[in-house]
């Protein structure tokens, strides 16, 4: 694979063999971003878990205390009075069965969360097969299936994100843009990696925290020490 002159001179500021302390890892991310627009600073974590047992997922969702610096879209299903409130609280599109129409029919997918009332769920769960594999399907766990639709729509606008595992036990999540600087950033590290410890299964044996690499959108990986993440 070829890379670019700026991952090149970047990728030379960072040791692959060292683990770094998270401190030390957030400061190199933002010196080796050398993109011409602002760019996402991402965090992995490989758990020691098996995402195959029910008794060993690791999924929830939390409010970044300074948000994923994204605009974020939101389509809420209610009806009556639920829609009224949501439209008030600032979502951006509001539907039931119509909205079901236009997703299946017009392949409408502008918005970044989906947040539904549980009476609503019945109809949404027709869409189980498009809003799944995009990871929009609403979800309790996440906070996304709800009859405070305000709080929903205003945790999701203020940088709620759900983390949960994929197929090879590992977390895919935003932390913030490289111009909220190594303060912020730290911030929503911590809550994020201390929301993931606290989720940690009963069922989970041996080592929790596997790996853990921090990366900007075209900057090289950064590893840092597991044992400076403590469970």
């Amino acid at each position: 694979m070829r890379r670019g002159k700026n991952y090149i001179e970047s990728a030379k500021l960072i040791d692959r063999t060292k683990l770094y302390d998270p401190a030390e890892a957030l400061d190199n991310v933002i010196k080796t971003s050398k993109a011409k627009f602002d760019e996402t600073v991402e965090v992995h974590v490989r758990l020691g878990v098996d995402s195959r047992h029910a008794d060993q997922q690791v999924r929830g969702a939390i409010v970044l205390p300074h948000g994923t610096g994204k605009k974020v879209r939101v389509l809420v299903f209610a009806k009556g009075d639920k829609a009224k409130e949501a439209e008030a609280a600032g979502a951006d599109y509001v539907g039931a069965e119509d909205m079901v129409a236009r997703i299946q029919n017009e392949n409408f997918f502008d918005y970044d969360v989906v947040i539904a009332t549980p009476d609503m769920m019945g109809v949404v769960g027709r869409l189980g097969k498009v809003l799944g594999p995009k990871g929009l399907m609403p979800n309790p766990k996440a906070g996304t299936v709800s009859m405070d639709v305000a709080k929903a729509i205003k945790d999701s606008k203020a940088g709620r994100i759900e983390y949960r595992l994929d197929k090879t036990n590992i977390i895919h999540c935003p932390l913030g843009k490289i111009s909220f600087g190594s303060g912020k950033l730290s911030d929503n590290f911590g809550a994020l990696l201390g929301a993931i410890i606290k989720a940690k299964p009963a069922a989970a044996k041996g080592q929790y925290i596997r790996s853990c690499v921090i990366a900007s959108t075209m900057g090289p990986g950064i590893k840092i020490n597991p044992a400076k993440l403590s469970d």
